[in-house]
């Protein structure tokens, strides 16, 4: 499943992340790419806001990755920012595959590197700044199962979608 989204302002990117939280669960993996600026951490806020943890949620920047425990009982929120990361080996490092059983994980500038947590993950590019649009890409069973495709297209539905 795939979907291109139009985020006209930065709280339809927050808005988008937290209709989004509803149908993630412990163990999904969020890998985001996009530009400084692109709205990485304004959708992931979104996406912590919409799980119901603890906060605020901010970027990880200088110490690589933050874990926000639910408040709700839900998945608990791993952001991750790889930006400063030298390879897959020093993402490895960070042993995400314990967090990711128990909560969501989400990886900024994740492309090329967090690919290796899961085989089941929605990968999210953003570009733009002012106005922003998302491409959405769910890989693996888990985003292939008819259920989960017209959850996530309802979720993009939600937004000012893109024509193709």
């Amino acid at each position: 499943m795939s979907a291109e989204i139009a985020l006209p302002t930065a709280r339809d990117t927050q808005a988008f992340g937290v209709r989004l939280a509803a149908l993630l669960r412990a163990g999904d993996l969020i890998v985001l790419t996009g530009d400084l600026g692109a709205g990485k951490t304004t959708f992931t806020q979104g996406v912590g806001e919409g799980l119901g943890v603890r906060g605020p949620v901010t970027s990880p920047t200088f110490v690589i990755a933050r874990v926000h425990p639910s408040l709700v009982g839900g998945p608990d929120l791993v952001h991750v920012d790889a930006y400063r990361l030298a390879g897959a080996l020093e993402l490895d490092d960070l042993d995400l595959d314990a967090d990711l059983d128990a909560g969501v994980v989400v990886v900024e500038w994740g492309a090329g590197l967090a690919e290796l947590l899961s085989a089941e993950r929605l990968e999210i590019t953003l570009t733009g700044q002012a106005s922003r649009l998302a491409r959405v890409v769910g890989v693996g069973s888990r985003w292939e199962t008819p259920e989960a495709v017209q959850a996530l297209a309802a979720v993009c539905r939600a937004t000012t979608e893109v024509p193709h």
